[in-house]
């Protein structure tokens, strides 16, 4: 009988689809990740591991789980928290869960984006304290966001959707990305590739929606701060250390950019404490993907590649289709 390990609860909607195989599954039900060692505990004879981004899943682990292992689901769209090489040469497969995040993740980045903009959290908390008095005309004064350059780093599906809602605010759209869009998606999205540079000083809003990669880690660094207007905005949706966030402390405390928007950051769960300090940055707990349609979608699609797997079936959203001619 196949073993899955589960390393956290996800929704019924997937867990079922594993359930009702009646295999072997154990559900680490804690809030809290498991630590190194139960990890390295619980995979052992593992046939297949439903992971999470806060899993690390490397060479100790494969070596944990010996032979048997024929898959890692990844409960995730981003699969940095996985050595895709070492899976790749020893025949393991690694899905992730593309696609079904999309909108949900880009209506998010723009729930930051105006939220930061029109001082919605300050806003929500000077109400709510007493404070509010009277209308003022001066009173917690915004920045408009219709009509302004939107740069988005990072031109996947999740970019490029943050850029189909941009067209409902009349903004211009340039987007940094080693691959040009066609000109059809560019047309239809009023966007405009540019290079790094030209995005930084050009933009009022900078929403982040790259992989993380070792060459974009610390693409937003205190040399990229200095190059962006004084009055922009940086929304950061994607991964937490493609920002410096030293840097980032030191480009708001100077003032050389406005506030910022952030899901990610670079030491989850830790937060720069000098972030937590600005009322002009919005923090939340990486939630860019939790509504429950679509975490419900996530847990059908990690625990449908698993499904196909273990019943002999190549299942969708490979990471490293290469294992197949293995």
């Amino acid at each position: 009988m196949p073993y899955i390990y589960v390393t956290r609860r996800i929704p019924e909607e997937g867990l079922k689809l594993l359930k009702e195989r009646g295999w072997d599954i154990y559900i680490h039900e804690d809030e809290l990740p498991p630590s190194r060692e139960e990890l390295l505990r619980r995979v052992q004879g593992a046939d297949a591991i439903l992971s999470l981004l806060t899993d690390k899943i490397d060479k100790e682990v494969f070596d944990a789980a010996g032979e048997n292992l024929k898959i890692v689901a990844n409960y995730a769209v981003g699969y940095d928290n996985i050595d895709i090489d070492e899976a790749t040469k020893r025949g393991i497969i690694v899905t992730n869960t593309p696609g079904v995040l999309t909108d949900t993740t880009a209506d998010f980045g723009w729930a930051l984006l105006m939220a930061i903009a029109r001082r919605v959290v300050e806003a929500d908390q000077y109400a709510r304290s007493g404070q509010w008095k009277t209308w003022g005309p001066m009173l917690m004064l915004g920045t408009d966001v219709h009509g302004k350059t939107l740069g988005i780093i990072g031109f996947g599906r999740i970019g490029r959707t943050v850029a189909k809602r941009a067209k409902g605010f009349d903004m211009n759209v340039l987007y940094y990305d080693p691959i040009k869009a066609d000109e059809e998606t560019e047309r239809q999205l009023n966007a405009k590739q540019a290079d790094l540079d030209t995005l930084l000083k050009e933009s009022d809003f900078i929403v982040i929606c790259a992989k993380l990669t070792p060459e974009n880690r610390h693409l937003l660094n205190k040399e990229a701060f200095k190059k962006m207007k004084n009055s922009a905005y940086l929304i950061n949706i994607a991964r937490g250390p493609i920002v410096d966030e030293e840097a980032l402390v030191w480009a708001l405390k100077n003032g050389e950019i406005k506030g910022a928007g952030l899901d990610v950051f670079e030491h989850e769960p830790k937060i720069h404490p000098e972030l937590i300090k600005m009322d002009n940055v919005v923090l939340t707990p990486h939630i860019g993907s939790a509504s429950e349609e679509t975490r419900g979608k996530m847990a059908q699609m990690a625990a449908s590649s698993i499904v196909a797997v273990l019943t002999g079936k190549i299942p969708e959203n490979i990471v490293n289709p290469e294992v197949l001619k293995k």
